[in-house]
Parts: structure tokens; C-alpha cells; sequence
């Protein structure tokens, strides 16, 4: 398959699961499905409230989408709009090339009773509903994916690192992503470690916004009311006051 006919990959599961979106970190053992482009669609919304109900999340390499539609709101009611679906353009501009927080920013910044066209990209839809692990021979459990308890973790800085898991490191990303979420209708897994690894060795909010201000994260313009909130969720993972597996909000 041509690379340019990828929209985006999954990691273990060959559903449009944007939960499992290839970023920056990759199990030794994990399966990689890519996604095939389907069908481009436009759809003219009018903003007749002040948030639109999504999700952004992107893969690192230009392509933002639709993670998630919340329920009861302006897009939810759009059957065409569909979770996986890539961002291409609002009205004439393109937005190939821009991360997740720079689409956020301008469809939020779209005012309240303005229509504006989306362009969307589908991935294209393929008959593996039902396909899923064989089971292996005499065994009557399932095989599983993505079991190995080491990680490979891409970087954008440097080289690529084959790490041990750590839980605790799991779950403070984790709170840290649903905070990106909640704040800034985002979701990027690698940003999140990205802010645990400044985050290491410092010892209050001051240093670590110190640190991010010093960091190529500046451009996103962390208020300091976000970065007491990352520093809670570093020091709740640390201390065991967090569980695994958050539930995330939507933007």
C-alpha cells in the first residue's frame, strides 16, 4: 500500500479507535493497522452555540481528527461527522500540516452564528467488523495483542528509547491527557509524556513552568491555573491517589 494512501494507523485493534492512534510510543509486540483514506465530505454547520462538542486529537504527522463527538451537542447531531474523521480544511483553509491545539483553537475561535464548511477525510470503511485474535491451537483463550511489558518511545528530540513500562508514569500521563482534554479539547499521548519528562526532578509548580517556558511546549501558552493542574496530577500518580484508566471528558 502507497504511504500516501494512509490516513492514520491504530495500535492493536484494526477498528477506527482513535484511543489506540499511533503517536510517539509503540509496544515491543504491539500490531500496527493502517487506516486506508476514504470518501473526502463537506458539510456547511452553523455555530449556534458556543462549543461544537469535539475532540481533537492528531498523529504527529500533519493530520488532525475527530476523537470524540460529545453527546447533545452541534456535531453530535450531524450523522456525516463521524468519530476518525480527518480534519482537512475549514471553509478554504487547509489545515494539513497543523497540530490538534491549532485546529481547537480556530474552530473555537469561530464565532457564535457563524457557518463555516468543514472538510472532512474519512477512513475507508472495510468488512473487519468481526475480525478479531484467533484463538490459539488447544487453547480456549484468545490471543491477545500488545502484551509485552516493555515500550519503544518515539521522540521528537532525540533517539528512540526502549522502555520498561512504569504504572505510575502510565497514569500520571493519563490524568495529564485528560486535562490536555478538558482544557484545551485535545488529546495527544505524546505531549502528556513530553510534560512528565520536564516535569522529572522538580519540586513545585514554579520550576516546572519554568521548565515548560523553556522548553519548545512554550507555544502552547499553559496558563499557570493549567500548570498547577498538571502539577496535581503528577504529585496524585505519584502518591497512589490516582487509578489507571481515567475517564476522559469531552471538549
Amino acid at each position: 500500500m502507497p504511504s500516501s494512501d494512509i490516513l492514520f494507523c491504530t495500535l492493536n485493534t484494526h477498528k477506527v479507535d482513535m484511543s489506540h492512534l499511533l503517536g510517539g510510543q509503540i509496544g515491543l509486540d504491539d500490531f500496527i493497522f493502517a487506516h486506508r483514506k476514504g470518501r473526502p465530505k463537506e458539510i456547511e454547520i452553523c455555530k449556534s452555540e458556543d462549543a461544537l462538542g469535539l475532540t481533537i486529537t492528531d498523529n504527529g504527522a500533519g493530520y488532525a481528527f475527530i476523537k470524540r463527538i460529545k453527546e447533545g451537542s452541534i456535531i453530535s447531531r450531524i450523522s456525516y461527522i463521524e468519530v476518525g474523521d480527518h480534519i482537512e480544511k475549514i471553509d478554504s483553509e487547509s489545515l494539513v500540516g497543523c497540530r490538534h491545539f491549532e485546529v481547537a483553537n480556530m474552530l473555537k475561535n469561530i464565532p457564535k452564528g457563524t457557518s463555516f464548511v468543514l472538510r472532512l477525510v474519512e477512513p475507508l470503511k472495510a468488512g473487519f467488523a468481526n475480525i478479531g485474535p484467533r484463538s490459539g491451537p488447544g487453547s480456549g483463550k484468545k490471543a491477545s495483542y500488545g502484551s509485552g511489558k516493555q515500550t519503544l518511545r518515539l521522540r521528537a528530540n532525540g533517539p528512540a528509547q526502549v522502555e520498561e513500562i512504569d504504572d505510575v508514569r502510565t497514569i500520571a500521563e493519563e490524568g495529564i491527557n485528560n486535562l490536555l482534554e478538558n482544557f484545551m479539547g485535545i488529546n495527544d499521548s505524546e505531549l502528556a509524556s513530553q510534560i512528565w519528562d520536564l516535569a522529572e526532578g522538580k519540586t513545585n509548580t514554579m520550576e516546572l513552568a519554568e521548565a515548560i517556558d523553556n522548553s519548545d511546549l512554550e507555544a502552547f501558552g499553559f496558563t499557570d491555573d493549567f500548570i498547577i493542574e498538571i502539577w496535581g496530577a503528577i504529585t496524585d500518580a505519584k502518591q497512589g491517589r490516582m487509578k489507571k484508566n481515567i475517564n476522559n471528558n469531552h471538549y
